[in-house]
């Protein structure tokens, strides 16, 4: 009976075979292929020549400390806030997939269109097209939310149904791409190409740790922006039910999922620390855009995709990026530069006193009412507000700005963050 043996095991081998193959091709085919591990050979120059250039772009002077070692992200940026120039950067320019820190580029283009005390009942096509997996507040149908309600879920749980919601507020999820698209272009992020608001993994979405910062600059300009991005924890509305014959809607907290803010087991929360978001999903891996003031200098790090696959190394390497940054600033030849928005460059070259005017004291919405840049108060340790014990403290940049008697303001620097400032000391 030797034959059938045979017969049986060359057909187990081929069905073995059969489906080692689908093992290996199907997930592929299902999971979003990731970018090459090359940066392209010819990327923009937006910021200047250097930016444009693979590799890591440095010009160290006398004193000047070397660059971290083990630094494995695909990308990264060091940028001055306020001067916009560029310390270091590593493949600027690189156009990768983005995950939710394109959610930056969704607040700076939405935020300004509905006061912060507008409420909205989420019917079920406001939560239609939340992608599968994907991160939420949650926030349910049938209840009803405050705009600074949706706006907290986005920014500290980075909740994809609050996306959502707040883009068919706004028209729905095609008009808020374009919206954003257009406000893209406006700040000269030609890196990116929004297919989502929320970031979700998409064919064809990507943005660049150059451009990331840029949409961190502009969002930083709106008061609430900087309230949503640097809140720890805050309550929300839940959802309603019936105890005891009573119907109850109770709040819950969130915590944000910024870990140099809110702090990990394995990462301290850093001294300095004022926003602003971070993102991860299975094409992108992880980014992070932050915002840190020390000794009156502000700083933004913007690190996407570390190879390094250690838990929360995102944080890891944008904290020694920081402690470089802050080491460094005034010892370093600027390799780069981050540039203002097209509205606030007239055809002189020079920036434009009225439009930085415009954004320091918040944009407002377009039928004419105070949008939120305008309604935002400081936020404190002892707010009432959700805000966490950390201090937070608002304070004009000193120098950057000056009131003249016209009511115009002279812009010293190219494009300055008003009332950034927010010095924060580590919790114990």
């Amino acid at each position: 009976m030797p034959a059938p043996n045979k017969t049986a095991r060359r057909s187990l081998l081929v069905i073995s075979a059969a489906f080692l193959s689908i093992s290996l091709t199907t997930p592929v085919a299902l999971a979003a292929p990731r970018p090459s591990a090359t940066p392209p050979a010819q990327m923009s120059t937006v910021g200047g020549a250097r930016l444009g250039q693979a590799g890591t772009q440095v010009d160290l002077g006398t004193g000047a400390p070397v660059l971290p070692k083990e630094l494995t992200a695909r990308s990264w940026i060091v940028a001055d806030a306020e001067s916009g120039d560029v310390l270091a950067a590593h493949n600027a320019h690189w156009p990768l997939p983005p995950a939710s820190t394109l959610k930056m580029l969704f607040a700076d283009t939405v935020l300004p269109k509905f006061p912060k005390s507008t409420e909205h009942k989420v019917v079920s096509s406001d939560l239609a097209g939340v992608g599968a997996g994907s991160s939420v507040v949650p926030v349910h149908e049938g209840e009803t939310y405050t705009v600074r309600d949706l706006w907290l879920g986005v920014f500290l749980r980075s909740g994809n149904d609050a996306v959502h919601v707040l883009s068919e507020m706004n028209g729905g999820v095609d008009e808020t791409v374009q919206d954003m698209q257009a406000h893209a272009a406006e700040l000269q992020a030609r890196d990116t190409q929004v297919v989502s608001p929320d970031g979700y993994d998409a064919q064809g979405q990507q943005s660049s740790a150059y451009d990331l910062t840029l949409f961190a600059r502009s969002g930083l300009q709106k008061k609430d922006f900087r309230e949503y991005c640097s809140t720890v924890r805050a309550e929300i509305p839940g959802e309603t039910k019936k105890a005891k014959g009573k119907t109850v809607r109770g709040t819950f907290e969130i915590q944000n999922t910024n870990r140099l803010l809110s702090g990990d087991t394995d990462v301290p929360v850093y001294g300095g620390i004022a926003g602003v978001k971070n993102g991860n999903t299975t094409k992108a891996g992880a980014t992070f855009t932050g915002v840190a003031e020390r000794g009156g200098r502000v700083l933004l790090v913007t690190v996407m995709n570390p190879e390094k696959s250690e838990r929360n190394e995102v944080y890891k390497e944008t904290a020694k990026l920081f402690d470089w940054g802050f080491a460094a600033a005034g010892k370093v030849r600027p390799v780069g530069e981050l540039v203002p928005p097209k509205s606030a460059v007239p055809p002189s070259g020079q920036p434009d006193a009225t439009a930085s005017a415009a954004e320091a004291g918040g944009t407002a919405a377009a039928d004419g009412k105070a949008g939120d840049g305008s309604s935002a108060k400081p936020v404190s340790a002892s707010s009432t507000d959700g805000s966490s014990g950390v201090g937070i403290a608002l304070a004009i940049t000193g120098g950057l700005l000056v009131l003249l008697a016209g009511g115009v303001f002279l812009v010293n620097r190219r494009w300055p963050l008003p009332d950034l400032v927010r010095r924060r000391t580590p919790r114990p």
